[in-house]
């Protein structure tokens, strides 16, 4: 298993360069929507946060661990300016890479969660994911159906049952589990820093969502005081699945004309 596993659309000298990162219990194919729309403009290199997909599992979660660890492979392609788009965690995940590397970002554009702490939300995933006998189960119908009785939403079972996969035999899922939920407090803190980083941002909200309320405005702009802020009224967290089109045309236009749709 790779440190930290990635796919790059291309490496072409013309093209600028994005990063694509997920957010918590996802993979890179999350964003192959975003990727797919973005690819002919851009040279996109889409991750595997670590613990998450094909990367390797690791032995704690921290904001300042996880960045360092992608810096270090965007390096490791000769890669030395990018944007990056993060979603919910990538999102966290990418403010840190720019507070902390601010010459190497041109872009950011973070999609529904803002630099704070959030009080608990994910219980219910965690009981699902624990309720289901990975030794016993035969199929994915098996696992949603023990999963259902913890969460009501079909949309994030489907979701989660994505990372249940077969090896040799054996179920699995692809993320970390045991350290995701240990380390969950972790993953919920803000992103914290003596840097102020100048360069573009774009935040873009689910207008059904409240990862980012009025009330997160100050602690944005403390850190990101070039921030600007979208909102795609109709859709909720997982907005660049809800309504791909209106969000992949204000990345877009954010990137490649600083415009906001």
């Amino acid at each position: 298993m790779q440190s930290i596993n990635y796919h790059l659309s291309s490496n072409q000298a013309e093209k600028p360069y994005l990063v694509l990162l997920h957010g918590l219990f996802g993979s890179l194919d999350n964003l192959s929507m975003v990727r797919k729309a973005l690819e002919d403009s851009h040279n996109v290199l889409s991750i595997d946060l670590p613990d998450h997909g094909k990367s390797a599992f690791t032995d704690a979660f921290s904001f300042t661990s996880y960045a360092n660890k992608i810096v270090q492979l965007i390096a490791s392609v000769n890669i030395t300016k990018v944007s990056i788009l993060g979603h919910s965690l990538g999102g966290k995940i990418a403010m840190k890479i720019a507070l902390d590397n601010p010459q190497l970002i041109d872009k950011l554009v973070i999609a529904d969660i803002a630099p704070v702490s959030y009080t608990p939300r994910h219980q219910n995933v965690f009981k699902a994911l624990n309720a289901v006998d990975l030794k016993s189960i035969t199929s994915r119908g098996d696992a949603d159906a023990v999963m259902s009785e913890y969460l009501k939403e079909p949309g994030v079972s489907q979701f989660l049952l994505k990372s249940l996969k077969q090896v040799d035999g054996n179920w699995r899922w692809d993320f970390n589990l045991q350290l995701l939920q240990r380390d969950y407090p972790a993953i919920s803190k803000g992103i914290s820093s003596d840097n102020v980083c100048s360069v573009p941002v774009l935040f873009i909200k689910g207008g059904q969502s409240d990862y980012i309320l009025p009330e997160h405005k100050s602690a944005i702009s403390a850190l990101f005081p070039n921030s600007r802020a979208k909102v795609i009224g109709s859709a909720g967290h997982w907005l660049h699945a809800q309504k791909p089109v209106i969000f992949n045309r204000l990345v877009s236009d954010f990137l490649q004309n600083d415009t906001c749709g």
